[in-house]
């Protein structure tokens, strides 16, 4: 008997090294790396990047509570996307939202694949993408939401609006199924944010002072930091979302790259006539308007057509800023609507256009079969539209029930005051 059990026991572990082997064999390494290394390059867009792109937007007094926001959502994110909200994004369910059958990573082993990489370096990549998205949301009430409602609201807010959104379009949802064309986040990461801030900075209203109080940038340093590093983190956010090593990856980081450039010259260019002067801040908001316009489209148009989208989203969230700030007075703090929620839409909507074959230098990739560009155009309002609109809707009553629950916005004295001391008990700089 002893001898038997032996026998089968040997059996056993060959069958299970074989099997553990052939796994093992199914991974492509090379896309594992790339995946990996932009998974790391999307976390450094929001910490340290976002963090101190907007730590140096906003005044002094208030640079601590940015930096800590960014880093808090960054944690509370994370806990949620293993509790949840990654099934909800990604686990078989219906056109609306995935199911809870990968709850707590439930089914994530070792050797579980998502293609040819392991899930579980793919959900890391996703988690970089769901952490980001409710971080940018942030510069629309900066400076003015309690610490606990931010959270609250964010919280929330990634599971009501970014969890669904994600499935409709990668999940396997009806977004998906009608061929929207979404490589990196246009509408998942870019109109849910834009539109999100939109709806925060209309229901907070403005910072006491706004708009006659200059309420200039305390630290351009800090900005251009920031901004640099998103500039190169993003090529992970565009450059990884191919998930794979390939031309289509290639592709993707050139564009992303052009567009960047060309946004941020035409930016440049666009001051400089108005007012005299390009400024820098200018020069880098241009620039994360051109990485976020592009980003929809990243993996569909030719080089020549990210130039020309870069040239478009310097132009149109140029003046969109100036008409949200000076004429409709609307205080979206860190301009997140105009070049993140602007951009984000008007990129889906020319992925449309420069994805044809058809446009002899400016030609992309080419439709899906059966589309033609009058069908995609169709097909990328659709997905603008109801994106925005059920954020919109979601954003509001989500305020409104934090705001019933625990109150939304600090009083005028610890405003005044400043966040860091009030709702940190500390300084950002003591000097």
């Amino acid at each position: 008997m002893m001898k038997r059990l032996q026998q089968f026991g040997g059996t056993l572990v060959l069958a299970l090294l074989s099997q553990a082997a052939l796994a093992q064999d199914t991974v492509n390494s090379g896309d594992t790396a790339w995946i990996l290394t932009s998974t790391a390059l999307v976390l450094f867009m929001t910490i340290p990047g976002l963090a101190l792109f907007y730590g140096g937007l906003v005044r002094s007094k208030n640079v601590l509570s940015v930096l800590m926001q960014c880093f808090a959502i960054t944690c509370m994110v994370s806990v949620l996307w293993l509790v949840g909200v990654y099934s909800m994004a990604f686990a078989e369910g219906n056109d609306l939202v995935g199911g809870m059958s990968n709850a707590f990573m439930a089914n994530l082993q070792e050797d579980s694949m998502a293609g040819e990489i392991p899930e579980s370096v793919f959900a890391m990549f996703q988690l970089t993408f769901a952490i980001i998205t409710p971080a940018l949301i942030v510069g629309a009430f900066a400076e003015r939401m309690r610490f606990s409602s931010m959270l609250l609201f964010s919280g929330l807010w990634l599971v009501v609006v970014y969890g669904p959104v994600t499935h409709w379009v990668w999940g396997g949802g009806w977004l998906g199924q009608m061929g929207l064309l979404d490589f990196a986040g246009g509408t998942v990461v870019h109109v849910t944010a834009g539109t999100a801030a939109l709806v925060c900075a209309l229901y907070l209203g403005p910072r006491r002072g706004f708009p006659k109080t200059p309420m200039p940038p305390h630290n351009m340093t800090m900005v251009f930091t920031g901004a640099a590093m998103l500039w190169v983190g993003w090529f992970g956010f565009n450059g990884g979302s191919a998930l794979a090593a390939n031309g289509d990856a290639g592709m993707a980081l050139m564009v992303t790259h052009m567009s960047a450039s060309a946004g941020a010259l035409t930016w440049m260019v666009c001051e400089w006539v108005k007012f005299g002067k390009p400024s820098a801040l200018g020069a880098v908001t241009g620039m994360v308007a051109g990485l976020g316009t592009i980003t929809p489209a990243a993996g569909f148009v030719g080089p020549a057509g990210g130039l020309v989208i870069g040239i478009l989203a310097g132009i149109i969230c140029f003046n969109m800023t100036m008409a949200l700030k000076q004429r409709l007075q609307i205080d979206d703090s860190l301009d997140v609507f105009p070049v993140h929620g602007v951009g984000g839409a008007l990129g889906t909507i020319l992925a449309a256009i420069f994805a044809s074959a058809s446009l002899g230098v400016f030609s992309g990739q080419g439709y899906n079969e059966g589309m033609t560009m009058i069908s995609q155009l169709q097909v990328q309002v659709i997905g603008v539209l109801a994106t925005g609109g059920y954020t919109a809707v979601c954003t509001l009553i989500l305020l409104k029930l934090v705001d019933g629950l625990i109150g939304l916005r600090v009083s005028p004295d610890e405003e005044t005051e400043g966040l860091d001391l009030n709702q940190h008990n500390e300084r950002g700089y003591d000097l």
